[in-house]
């Protein structure tokens, strides 16, 4: 959530960054904003000039009845009940400016980095890297969902029977494949210094507020009515709101974190050919690294998180490509996103297997969370989170791109994962 100090000092810089996202009606809920907080802000000093004026009757009448003055001093105290009421009054009509101010600034999405270029959709992203070498599968070569059927390692008819499509099965090796890059992952991030955490899958309503899910993706999740719960649509929910309305020490950043979680997400209105297999699924599995950092470091820290994952499609010999985000396709939260995708070769085509971004101060001014800085002073620090990585478009990229006439290869690195170097 935007700070609407910065709102109101920095007005033409927010309207010219919610224009890079095609914003609508940016201007005039901007301006409500503003009205919105102008309201607040009068109630504020005149609650406080009023409470002012009861807390000084309130001293004298005390002298006056230890003078013997009963008469004026129950005059004072009439006049204190009517400020009573009058402070009554205004601290309902600041709850309502507050809640409006806040229901509006829950609307805007965060500003991009000055690095961000305007754009309508993905068709804008602009390509940064790319690195890798796309395989000659021949003729023959197939997609992975037929794949996953020929060597029986991926039921999708069999998750759709249990739940529903979009629910696979993962079977014998192909459910150790699935494993293995799960600790794989772990293994790669907690050498490089986060640190592992087990979190739970429902997420409160607050947490949902906290790293901007709600209201923004309400449909995209499964919210379990009866408990008003929410099940996670990735790792970042519960290890960002770990912290939330925490007060850090400086010397505590940054703080680095990595977990493993199912991830479920909704995925209304997704259908078609692009969404076959494990392109697009309602539940699938994801290992995520969170970092919390001093605003001065934090994009050191997002190119830091892009070096670590460049390294891990390194060692899985993946071709891949990283796509800075224009404003258009930049999520609501962020600041600032980096997507990498991997060329899937059988289906001839870039899928996106992670992406990490900064979300600057966001999703720290949601969560209240602040660290105190060498004056003394409390601040919002910076939060970031990337996928490292979103397993079934990388394991459909494997698949693919390691299929042989003879079975498929299981990248060199996963093989003391797994116990074997062949699916056949």
């Amino acid at each position: 959530m935007l700070q609407v100090q910065f709102i109101r000092e920095n007005k033409q810089t927010v309207l010219d960054g919610l224009a890079k996202r095609n914003f609508a009606d940016a201007e005039t809920i901007i301006e409500e904003v503003l009205t919105a907080d102008e309201t607040r802000r009068t109630t504020q000093v005149s609650l406080d000039n009023i409470l002012a004026e009861s807390n000084k009757i309130s001293k004298e009448i005390g002298g006056l009845f230890k003078s013997g003055e009963i008469e004026k001093a129950n005059q004072l105290k009439e006049k204190t009940g009517e400020l009573k009421e009058q402070s009554k009054q205004l601290t309902e009509e600041l709850n309502v400016a507050a809640d409006k101010l806040n229901e509006l600034l829950y609307q805007i999405p965060n500003i991009p980095h000055a690095s961000v270029k305007a754009g309508k959709n993905e068709e804008d992203n602009e390509e940064i890297f790319k690195e890798g070498i796309i395989p000659d599968l021949g003729e023959n070569a197939l997609p992975h969902w037929e794949l996953a059927k020929k060597y029986d390692i991926i039921d999708f008819d069999l998750g759709a029977k249990i739940t529903g499509a979009g629910f696979p099965v993962y079977k014998g090796k192909g459910a150790r494949l699935q494993r293995a890059l799960i600790n794989y992952f772990l293994d790669k991030n907690t050498a490089a210094g986060y640190n592992e955490v087990q979190v739970p899958h429902l997420v409160n309503e607050a947490s949902g507020f906290g790293t901007g899910q709600l209201p923004d993706k309400e449909g995209q999740m499964y919210h379990v009515t009866g408990d008003n719960l929410y099940l996670i649509p990735t790792a970042e929910v519960p290890v960002t709101n770990m912290f939330r309305g925490d007060l850090v020490q400086e010397s505590d950043l940054p703080i680095t974190v990595t977990g493993y979680t199912p991830c479920f997400r909704r995925e209304a209105g997704s259908y078609g050919a692009h969404v076959r297999g494990l392109n697009r699924l309602h539940q699938f599995d994801k290992v995520e690294i969170v970092r919390i950092e001093h605003p001065d470091n934090s994009y050191n820290a997002l190119n830091g998180m892009v070096e670590h994952i460049k390294e891990i499609l390194r060692e899985l010999k993946l071709p891949y490509r990283i796509l800075r985000l224009c404003g258009g396709d930049t999520g609501f939260t962020s600041a600032l996103t980096f997507d990498f995708e991997l060329y899937s070769t059988a289906q001839e085509r870039w899928l996106e297997i992670s992406s990490a971004s900064n979300f600057e101060t966001f999703q720290a001014n949601r969560l209240k969370l602040r660290f105190k800085n060498k004056e003394g002073k409390s601040q919002l620090v910076h939060t970031l989170n990337g996928s490292s990585l979103a397993l079934p478009r990388v394991l459909a990229g494997i698949l693919e791109n390691y299929q042989t006439a003879d079975g498929i290869k299981i990248p060199e690195v996963l093989v003391p994962y797994c116990g074997f170097d062949m699916i056949d």
